[in-house]
Parts: C-alpha cells; sequence; structure tokens
C-alpha cells in the first residue's frame, strides 16, 4: 500500500478516528468475548481531548480522502507507549499497521529510549507483527477477565527519526 499516506490527526478528524477504531476492535472484542474495550467505549468527547494533550501523538493512515488507520502515541519522559494502533477491517494484513508503527519513530522526541505496547495476549496477529518490528515480550497483566501482554523495543543511537523511514516493514 504505497498510496497510504501518514499524518497527524487533528480534532476534526475525531469522529472519523472514533468509527475507525470502533471497526477495527469489534473483532478484538468478539476474539475475548469483551464488547468493553476501551478502544470500543471511548466517547467523541474523550477522544477529542486525548487528541488535544500535550503528551499524545495520533498519527492517522490515509487512503485517498479515507481514513483507513491510526495509532496512539503517549509521551513518557525517556519512554513511549504505543496504543489503539487501529486499521479498518477491509484493509488488515495489507502493511497498513506497520507503516503506523514505522511512522511513530519520526514523532519521537530525542530523549525516548524506550517504545511499549500492549495487546490482549491472544491476539496472535498483532504479537507478531510487534516482534517482527523489534518488540520483545517483557510480561503479562491481568485486568478482569483479559490478560495484556506487554512488549518493548529498545531505540538504538540511530533511532527515533528519519534514519528508520527507509526500512522495510
Amino acid at each position: 500500500m504505497d498510496d497510504v499516506r501518514i499524518d497527524l490527526i487533528t480534532e476534526d478528524e475525531a469522529g472519523e478516528l472514533l468509527t475507525v477504531r470502533r471497526a477495527a476492535f469489534v473483532t478484538e472484542a468478539q476474539l475475548y468475548g469483551d464488547p468493553n474495550l476501551p478502544a470500543l467505549t471511548q466517547s467523541l468527547t474523550e477522544l477529542v481531548a486525548d487528541i488535544n494533550r500535550p503528551d499524545v501523538v495520533t498519527l492517522g493512515a490515509w487512503l485517498g480522502h479515507r481514513l483507513v488507520g491510526s495509532i496512539r502515541v503517549e509521551l513518557e519522559a525517556e519512554k513511549a507507549n504505543l496504543g489503539r494502533l487501529a486499521v479498518v477491517p477491509d484493509l488488515q494484513g495489507r502493511g497498513i499497521g506497520t507503516k503506523l508503527l514505522m511512522a511513530v519513530l519520526q514523532y519521537l522526541p530525542e530523549q525516548t529510549k524506550e517504545v511499549w505496547v500492549f495487546t490482549g495476549q491472544d491476539s496472535k496477529q498483532n504479537l507478531a507483527m510487534y516482534a517482527k518490528q523489534g518488540y520483545e515480550y517483557q510480561y503479562d497483566q491481568h485486568t478482569g477477565d483479559l490478560t495484556y501482554a506487554y512488549l518493548r523495543r529498545i531505540l538504538g543511537e540511530d533511532e527515533p527519526g528519519e534514519s528508520l523511514a527507509g526500512l522495510e516493514p
């Protein structure tokens, strides 16, 4: 999907982002039998507030004028926490999620030393994608009936930034 453009999400695109996230996370909800995943229950007002936070970067993937994916990054000192990686169901498995993961690195402050992400421990496709991008399993955390796997990627001296832009996803 070479024609996918990655850019910052603005408050004006929040409604479209909410729709993309809900569509993408329905399969996760079905996998875990839990319709109350935070990505599915977040309100538009909460999403707009999140987009406007100074410590959060929200990126979108566009195919033409259509928002087809997104990722959220919370910045915390020397650490970045990825979340809510979402790709519309009809385009999953085509490299859009990987493009978003790689694009995030360009938006991280220089002092960022590590990037963390979590996903459901049964989300095998997600775990494989993160592992392929250099994320290593660290631990599980139980939250209610769900168990999340936490993964970390240590950034090297050449990361983050443009130096990774040429790497193949």
